[in-house]
């Protein structure tokens, strides 16, 4: 490319369809053989030493290979030798047996000590994570939504690939990436105590929503926000109604039941109207047959006080 009339300077290639095969092999050489040099690999390769070198430092560049001195060899004229060595990052894309090994001791301690020591196992596992990630959370502020912001932060830092975000009734933190999935998958206990490590982070009480070791795509985590209170909680409430100054009516009295008052006597709660036939009951003795009747029990007569004459012989008893 033409740059202000200098000379032309060759853009840099772009890597091709073939780069990645290739460099797949300069690793898998260097993982099988162990660290070489440019010219010991490209005659495996069946390549030139510079078609080597280009896919080398495209190794270096993404921390997967590592170039270091070769030990013992006389430094003179010329380039000292090189040696390349396969890093733990280039190492990682090679299948291993991690996931398998933790699977192994986990069985072994659930089979010796059962699920509270695989608890355990996790609770000091994670016991680093907690320790790593706490300096970041306790800059922030207070409010469990603005931790969980810097919680996302440096669990991203460890790999998870975490972010947060708010909502309505709170906020969730969500882990797009489980480096145990496998083994929690088998092993409930490792998100138990995840769980509980960012619930003591964040400050408050959490709830596990989905986990990507049940198969879900992420593992989301709830985080409540302050409770909100109703409307009505700040405005004043009435105050309850004082008594009455003024008297209370009095109960008014019974009516008599003896037939005063103008109400008729009850007897066994029936009224005499009430009774079979409508018959009223027997009247009361007139003056003169109850004179009679204290004659002929040995008593003397009562004055009359009636207006009418009577007849003192009609009185007499036979």
């Amino acid at each position: 490319m033409q740059v202000g009339g200098g000379a032309s300077t060759p853009a840099r290639p772009s890597p091709s369809a073939d780069d990645g095969p290739t460099r797949h092999r300069v690793t898998a050489l260097l993982l099988e053989h162990g660290p070489q040099t440019a010219t010991e690999l490209a005659e495996q390769l069946g390549v030139s030493p510079t078609a080597v070198r280009r896919h080398l430092d495209a190794l270096v560049s993404t921390g997967r290979v590592e170039e270091r001195h070769a030990p013992g060899t006389p430094r003179g004229r010329g380039r000292p030798a090189r040696l390349f060595h396969l890093t733990d990052a280039g190492r990682s894309d090679f299948p291993h047996a991690y996931d398998d090994l933790a699977l192994t001791a986990l069985r072994f301690v659930a089979a010796q000590g059962g699920p509270d020591a695989v608890r355990a196992v996790a609770e000091a596992q994670l016991a680093g994570l907690e320790q790593r990630c706490s300096a970041a959370v306790e800059a922030a502020p207070g409010a469990p939504v603005d931790r969980a912001q810097a919680l996302a932060g440096a669990l991203t830092a460890e790999g998870y690939a975490a972010s947060a975000s708010a909502i309505s009734g709170g906020g969730q933190l969500c882990q797009h990436h489980c480096p145990v999935a496998h083994v929690a998958a088998e092993f409930p206990q490792l998100c138990e105590a995840e769980t509980a490590v960012i619930g003591r982070l964040v400050g408050t009480h959490v709830q596990r929503l989905a986990t990507i070791a049940h198969g879900d795509g992420v593992c989301t985590t709830h985080i409540p926000g302050p409770v909100r209170r109703r409307y009505d909680e700040d405005r004043p409430r009435p105050e309850a109604h004082p008594e009455p100054r003024w008297p209370r009516p009095e109960a008014r009295p019974e009516p008599a039941r003896d037939g005063r008052d103008g109400v008729l006597p009850e007897e066994d709660g029936v009224l005499p109207h009430t009774r079979a036939g409508n018959r009223s009951g027997p009247a009361s003795p007139v003056p003169d047959e109850r004179a009679a009747h204290r004659l002929r029990a040995g008593g003397r007569p009562a004055p009359s006080t009636s207006s009418t004459p009577t007849n003192d012989r009609e009185r007499t008893p036979a």
